[in-house]
């Protein structure tokens, strides 16, 4: 059965770094595209990044802060948060679209998600 589990998120000091992973397991990796999306309390959902054929994709408010990666071998989607913000503080899940093309329909397969607090 497809699974995205998510881990890696904690409390996090303003400035500083933090790695969250999706490790996906169930389907071919090459199938999807991965995305991150991130929702606070009060505030709309928003696709901060995703990984899929063509490379990778970034929302304004993450872009040159935020990098996405994928490992093949360990079937991983990373998203690396650097110099994070307060605004940054949100539950972040990853989830696939129907297409190895980021942007392209809808997502099909959602994990739990982790939930990432910024301090300052």
């Amino acid at each position: 059965q497809v699974q995205l589990v998510e881990s890696g998120g904690g409390l996090v000091q303003a400035g500083e770094s933090l790695r969250l992973a999706c490790l996906v397991s169930g389907f071919n990796f090459e199938d999807y595209a991965v995305a991150w999306i991130r929702q606070a309390s009060g505030k709309e959902r928003e696709e901060v990044a995703c990984i899929g054929s063509a490379g990778g994709t970034y929302a304004d408010s993450v872009r040159g802060r935020f990098t996405i990666s994928r490992n093949y071998i360990e079937k991983t989607v990373y998203l690396y948060m650097n110099r994070v913000k307060s605004e940054d503080a949100a539950v972040y899940t990853c989830a696939t679209y129907e297409t190895p093309r980021c942007g392209s329909g809808g997502m099909k397969f959602w994990g739990k998600g982790t939930p990432v607090t910024v301090s300052s």
